[in-house]
């Protein structure tokens, strides 16, 4: 119950400092952003011995492949199935849930199909949320996570924690941290071609 409180005030405090002192801070959420990471970073480092670091490793670091192939095929699929250019399925694809980055990046070259990442992605944080609870009861948990794409890193982590696990949450942190890495040069460079 004391989460629940603690969520809500930051909630609470966080749309108030956003309506009345927003175009004063630029980009602050840029700066809260990494803040939140590091600290994530730090509650999973004073938490994990280094024996439980090296198990994780080679899972942490297929699951993004996989999940940046999935998600790139997908995307191809969709515009094959949509008719459109197979370019803007495979940037929207590309951008692994990222809806923040994606969205006005793709935007850039075309307002509709930057609006369509944008919530494409969205949807794929929102059902990232709903599902993931779902999804580990077939799946299994680590492999589950290449649902959340780039958000595995921070938005969908409190869930993934809570219903995986532990030892999934380190999996899902560095799966995000380089889908994260991977999608501010990925989805320009589909766009470009």
């Amino acid at each position: 119950m004391r989460f629940l409180y603690l969520v809500l005030a930051s909630l609470t405090i966080g749309t108030l400092v956003g309506h009345f002192f927003s175009p004063d801070f630029g980009n602050a959420y840029e700066l809260m952003l990494y803040v939140l990471i590091f600290m994530i970073g730090m509650d999973l480092g004073m938490n994990f011995n280094a024996e439980e670091l090296r198990k994780v490793g080679r899972k942490a670091l297929v699951l993004p492949f996989l999940t940046l192939t999935g998600s790139i095929l997908g995307g191809l699929l969709a515009s094959l199935i949509l008719g459109i250019e197979p370019r803007w399925g495979l940037a929207i694809g590309a951008g692994c849930g990222w809806y923040s980055l994606t969205g006005p990046i793709i935007a850039q070259y075309s307002a509709v199909y930057g609006a369509v990442g944008f919530l494409g992605n969205l949807m794929r944080e929102i059902l990232t949320i709903m599902f993931y609870p779902i999804a580990i009861r077939k799946i299994d948990p680590e492999k589950a996570v290449v649902i959340g794409g780039a958000t595995t890193m921070d938005t969908t982590l409190p869930i993934i924690t809570k219903f995986g696990g532990r030892e999934v949450a380190l999996v899902a942190f560095v799966h995000g941290f380089i889908l994260t890495a991977v999608v501010p040069f990925l989805v320009p460079l589909i766009l470009s071609l």
